[in-house]
């Protein structure tokens, strides 16, 4: 009877499930580098990339470095893009460059403060170098090259040198930590300049810092740079780019004078830098370079499918070289076969100077 009387008492009365749909609070931290007091375009495209995670997502920057040029790129930082919703400031000598040690701690500590279920950045040298080890120090394990995201764990990434695509779902703990090609998440024009609400800006305690035997290991030497009002070679529009087949130091400054003509910024096969021929900031390819400018122009280029997959989203391609059979007419919309000695100072010839 007691039965009974239980299970109408089931029947007749609804109960709501007390176990609520898993829901994934969004807040995504940036690592954000800087040059000169301005934040770098890489890292305006990480941004871009986490706007794709999921809406409310909750966006902070993450500046390091001292003196001047740190506050000017946090005041840079908090009206470069709508999206941004916090700055934070780590502000010490320690930052004074971009080590990796030092960053990937300031992460570590970043992280356990704030929580964030996403970290990005760009995939130049700066983000290669500190997120890989930061991702160590918090044991999950990062995903690279993201060329598209599809959800907040649902990501596609090239493989076997750009030939392939592969869709990675992660399903580790937070923080789910992503190195973007910033090609492939270019600045949206309304994003620039049309902050509506300024977001905070605060600093970050590195005292902590003082205590870890990692940081001090490493030190800064030195940094070689060339000195040029040449576009930045990961954001221009247009790319010159010189081959072995240039042969010498002296016969690669027509590439440069073409470039100068055109407005362009300078590239290098991957045989050109090994050869001594530029510095290897100017290589273009997978283990260089990852561009997508509007026009891509190779002389001397033979096609490796190391330095193909370096160029894949360029809109326009055009190819100059001797061997009609070189694998880099296969990706040209426009091929020439012909001798480059010829054919540059034929063109330097016929180009007008750019004003």
């Amino acid at each position: 009877m007691a039965i009974r009387t239980l299970l109408g008492a089931f029947r007749n009365h609804s109960f709501s499930s007390r176990v609520a749909p898993y829901s994934r609070s969004l807040k995504t931290l940036v690592l954000a580098e800087h040059d000169g007091g301005c934040v770098k375009a890489s890292t305006l495209s990480a941004v871009e990339a986490a706007n794709l995670l999921g809406d409310g997502n909750s966006i902070s920057l993450l500046l390091a470095g001292s003196g001047p040029s740190l506050q000017e790129a946090a005041q840079h930082a908090a009206s470069c893009h709508p999206s941004i919703s916090q700055v934070l400031l780590a502000d010490s000598d320690k930052f004074t460059y971009p080590l990796a040690e030092q960053w990937a701690k300031l992460v570590h500590v970043v992280q356990q403060k704030g929580s964030f279920s996403h970290i990005i950045t760009g995939s130049g040298s700066f983000g290669k170098n500190i997120l890989p080890r930061a991702a160590a120090l918090l044991d999950v394990s990062p995903i690279t090259d993201v060329i598209e995201i599809s959800g907040s764990n649902l990501f596609v990434r090239p493989i076997y040198a750009g030939n392939a695509l592969s869709t990675v779902r992660y399903t580790g703990s937070d923080p789910c930590m992503l190195i973007i090609r910033s090609t492939s998440f270019p600045l949206k024009p309304a994003s620039a300049g049309s902050v509506s609400n300024a977001p905070s800006v605060d600093k970050v305690d590195t005292s902590s810092l003082d205590e870890d035997d990692a940081v001090g290991k490493s030190k800064f030497i030195s940094i070689s740079s060339q000195d040029t009002e040449r576009p930045d070679l990961g954001n221009a529009r247009v790319v010159v780019t010189g081959g072995r087949a240039l042969k010498s130091a002296e016969n690669f400054k027509m590439i440069e004078k073409l470039a100068e003509k055109l407005g362009a910024a300078v590239g290098a096969t991957r045989a050109a830098v090994d050869a001594g021929f530029v510095p290897n900031e100017l290589q273009v390819g997978q283990t260089g370079k990852i561009v997508a400018p509007d026009l891509y122009m190779a002389f001397g280029v033979s096609g490796a499918i190391q330095h193909l997959a370096g160029i894949r989203d360029s809109k326009v391609i055009v190819a100059v070289n001797k061997d009609a059979d070189a694998p880099i007419f296969q990706v040209a919309d426009y091929g020439l076969v012909g001798d480059l000695f010829e054919v540059i100072p034929e063109l330097l010839e016929k180009l007008p100077d750019k004003k």
